[in-house]
């Protein structure tokens, strides 16, 4: 997900326990014996048992949980990813809570910042996630902060972007946003959660080179679909390919290819954009897939809860019975 309209859109969605987590042994993440599907998938046995491709939609909690849970349920959806922006004290009690009242799996927290992001191809690059250096700290103790929420609230994931990471492996910053994501991933690990890295800023090539060389066996990738098209990174019907053993989550939405060098493409309604969503969603049936496909529509008010209801009855269409 996008921070661009992510506050905006995050409010507006709000508006209108402690678990175990097997995390696989040491070599998952080598390229000599990248995990077959789905028996050796990182987060196997946290998905034992559900039903597979189940559709979720990302939602902020503001500072109301049940009201975020609420619309979740009633826009009939049974999974959810939790964009947190600030933690209120009484979260680790109401957010269990709301879970359980309206019957929502959680399948993520979602954070990102503190401090200014800006989302095109200047700017980007100097405010998003841990690679700038004048907001690192700040951010990843906020990380840190949100994985100690996560434990307690039984969420089994944190997940974020963590900014434009360099393709040359021997750029002095690459090796400054390993060491960073080694301590991040490895907090997350000790918490007993997954480190999911969403899609966007980095080639497909470039995030899995990365998750080797941080080397915890705890990390992941959320899979956003029309990000690799926003930033003009990938084909996703094709990166498939290269995140196929790492996936544990997918973002659902749409998009269309940058034409201007300064600014990321456009997000667009799904199905109204270059996704192959057919394509994509029969491989990810062919891998055994087992997460959740949750749904994001980068816009606000009534429009935006239209357009989830399309997305989810055109992503039914496709899911078919599981």
């Amino acid at each position: 997900m996008r921070r661009q309209n992510r506050r905006t859109f995050m409010q507006m969605s709000v508006g209108a326990l402690g678990s175990t987590l097997a995390i696989p042994g040491p070599g998952t993440f080598g390229i000599s014996s990248r995990p077959a599907w789905p028996d050796q998938a990182q987060h196997s046995s946290a998905e034992s048992g559900k039903k597979p491709l189940r559709l979720g939609l990302i939602v902020a909690i503001g500072k109301n949980p049940d009201a975020a849970m609420a619309k979740v349920q009633r826009l009939g959806f049974t999974t959810a990813q939790v964009f947190v922006d600030e933690f209120e004290p009484g979260f680790p009690e109401q957010l269990p809570q709301a879970f359980d009242k309206h019957g929502i799996e959680p399948t993520a927290l979602v954070v990102g910042g503190p401090g200014k992001e800006v989302w095109d191809f200047y700017q980007g690059p100097l405010t998003i996630g841990l690679i700038p250096q004048e907001t690192r700290a700040a951010r990843i103790a906020h990380i840190k902060k949100a994985s100690d929420l996560a434990r307690q609230c039984g969420i089994l994931a944190i997940q974020t972007h963590c900014g434009f990471i360099p393709e040359n492996p021997n750029d002095p910053l690459y090796r400054e946003i390993v060491a960073a994501m080694r301590e991040v991933t490895t907090y997350c690990k000790n918490n007993g959660q997954h480190f999911r890295y969403e899609t966007g800023q980095e080639t497909p090539i470039t995030l899995v080179r990365t998750m080797l060389d941080v080397g915890t066996d705890n990390q992941g990738v959320n899979f956003d679909l029309a990000n690799l098209i926003l930033y003009g990174k990938a084909n996703p019907a094709d990166a498939i390919e290269t995140f196929a053993p790492y996936i544990q989550g997918i973002h659902a939405k749409d998009g269309m290819w940058p034409t201007n060098p300064k600014d990321l493409g456009n997000e667009v309604p799904i199905g109204k954009g270059k996704v192959d969503f057919p394509r994509i969603i029969a491989r990810l049936k062919e891998l055994n897939y087992r997460g959740a496909v949750t749904i994001e529509r980068e816009t606000s008010g009534p429009q935006q809860e239209e357009d989830v209801l399309e997305a989810k009855k055109y992503l039914e269409n496709l899911i078919g019975p599981t």
